[in-house]
């Protein structure tokens, strides 16, 4: 049971890192897997055995969560645009019990309160820019792109575990969200047709981009678990600074039109549905 409830929080990651404004680090935070699954990624060569047993289900279900989200969430979002909102953002407040625990106890200092400050602001800031987005490029296959596929794959995988930081959203601000997700998409219709050129024009820039993904990944893993060791509830305060200010961008990324008194009814029943599941999947 166990496994399929680890599955299950995988499904909410993957869905998460790919709507823009919404952060797959926030979902695992609100879940209470956040330390877990980076301790499983710092420790990967010392426990690779317990490493690959706590990393797999999440792997598992993140895949079906990216691949699900654009024939599910997405068109959930263009339909139902609030209580779709509304589902993620239960979801993100279901976690902030957990979160006020790691920084109630000790004393806060203005440290403390800047950590959240800025940190609060700083989602908000990308969303702002954001909402400016520029000229949207291309990435074909030359050294310069591939350099350029790495390190767009390194930026975006960092941000994807930053809790409250949408990975998508930062590469819609660089300009290569479209082109990224479109070489994915077209990886999959070449592998479905058994195009081997095609897969293999859309693989070579996507081999870079993963490998930047990975690096990042680590990177930050390592980066997060020396803070939290060494400024625990700073860090947490920064992290709770990250995750109060997700519902903005996800607001703002929905698309609300006129709301009539369905849409209300359903948007409160998905913000209860989030909250309870992610208590639920939280405690677990």
């Amino acid at each position: 049971m166990k496994r399929i409830f680890d599955i299950l929080r995988g499904v909410l990651i993957g869905a998460a890192n790919v709507i823009p404004g919404v952060s797959g680090g926030t979902m695992m935070v609100s879940m209470g897997i956040y330390d877990k699954i980076i301790g499983s990624i710092t420790h990967f060569t010392k426990q690779w055995k317990k490493s690959v047993l706590t990393l797999l289900p999440y792997l598992i279900g993140m895949a079906i969560g990216i691949v699900g989200s654009a024939f599910t969430i997405e068109k959930a979002f263009e339909r139902f645009p609030l209580p779709t909102a509304l589902l993620f953002i239960g979801l993100i407040f279901g976690g902030i019990p957990m979160l006020f625990k790691h920084v109630k106890g000790s004393k806060t200092n203005i440290v403390h309160v800047l950590s959240f400050l800025v940190f609060f602001c700083l989602v908000v800031g990308l969303q702002i820019l954001g909402n400016h987005i520029g000229l949207e490029r291309s990435l074909t296959p030359g050294v310069a792109n591939f350099i350029i596929a790495f390190l767009i794959g390194t930026i975006a995988a960092a941000t994807m575990i930053i809790p409250g930081v949408s990975g998508s959203m930062v590469m819609m601000i660089l300009g290569y969200y479209t082109a990224v997700i479109g070489l994915i998409n077209d990886c999959i219709s070449s592998l479905l047709a058994f195009d081997i050129k095609a897969l293999l024009s859309s693989a070579i820039i996507l081999i870079p981009f993963g490998l930047g993904v990975i690096f990042g990944i680590v990177a930050v893993a390592h980066l997060i678990e020396f803070l939290m060791k060494r400024y625990e509830k700073a860090t947490y305060c920064a992290i709770l600074g990250l995750v109060i200010a997700s519902p903005f961008p996800v607001f703002m990324n929905a698309g609300i039109g006129t709301i009539g008194v369905g849409a209300i009814f359903a948007a409160v029943g998905t913000f209860v549905v989030g909250f309870v599941g992610a208590m639920k999947l939280g405690g677990e």
